[in-house]
């Protein structure tokens, strides 16, 4: 009950101090997450970590980049990219004059920018992409726009050629892909959303939600969206009934606003 009690003041606490609200995580995970961050911090009950989080610059990022999940790579699912790709050529160029595109939860912008690639292999000149994270440290890194070899692995080697350029052990992004991504930190439980996007893609984030917040953020999306947008999910965050959130089902991870 201690135990219980203590991940209640400490979710609050979170929400209060660092603008994060814990309460719409699933609980299991969350809990091993915190747990396992906690221990390696030196402490050992939460109380003390929040103490400590508060004082330690350090030990507060270490807490934020371990808890607001950041695995991330360039066309990541490349199949279910392709779909989209498809559909941003096919459906929503046809569609829309000047596309407004909105990655969410974009974390080292390697979504957002492969996004941007798209565009540019496809010359798709009047567009915007809006990148947003909940984590400023990450938001620094993804303006940088310096990658690893191991995150660039889906990417073409004409891609790799025309779109960045090596330097040491890093792959640095070119301006010309660079230049169509805004960042912006925002964070989807808590901020409002902008509106008239032609396309919002938010995936492998709301698989950690509890159900009621993770519909809340469906709902969202779907204002923020032009009729006749395209929501793009993750691969393993299949919306099993669309058309209570006002979206059709086009495939398995997109999604028609009606």
């Amino acid at each position: 009950m201690e135990m219980e009690l203590d991940y209640d003041f400490f979710k609050e606490w979170v929400k209060k101090k660092l603008k994060i609200d814990l309460h719409a995580y699933k609980e299991k995970q969350l809990h091993r997450r915190i747990a396992t961050v906690m221990t390696s911090a030196g402490v050992s009950d939460l109380r003390s970590y929040a103490a400590l989080i508060e004082k330690d610059q350090q030990v507060r990022q270490v807490f934020l980049d371990y808890i607001t999940i950041n695995v991330t790579e360039f066309y990541r699912n490349k199949e279910i990219f392709e779909e989209f790709e498809t559909a941003l050529r096919e459906i929503l160029v046809p569609r829309f004059k000047n596309l407004k595109i909105w990655s969410a939860a974009c974390s080292i912008g390697a979504e957002p920018y492969s996004v941007s690639m798209i565009m540019e292999r496809n010359q798709i000149r009047n567009s915007s992409i809006l990148a947003t994270d909940i984590d400023d440290t990450i938001l620094r890194k993804a303006k940088e726009a310096k990658y690893r070899e191991t995150e660039l692995k889906n990417v073409a080697p004409s891609e790799l050629i025309d779109f960045f350029e090596k330097k040491g052990n890093e792959f640095v992004l070119s301006d010309t892909i660079k230049k169509r991504v805004q960042f912006k930190k925002h964070d989807l439980l808590l901020d409002p959303y902008e509106k008239n996007f032609h396309a919002v893609i938010c995936r492998n984030v709301t698989i950690y939600f509890k159900n009621e917040a993770k519909n809340e953020v469906y709902k969202k999306i779907n204002e923020s969206l032009e009729k006749g947008g395209i929501f793009f999910t993750g691969a393993t965050e299949a919306i099993y009934n669309p058309a209570s959130f006002g979206f059709r089902k086009l495939s398995t991870f997109l999604y028609e606003k009606v």
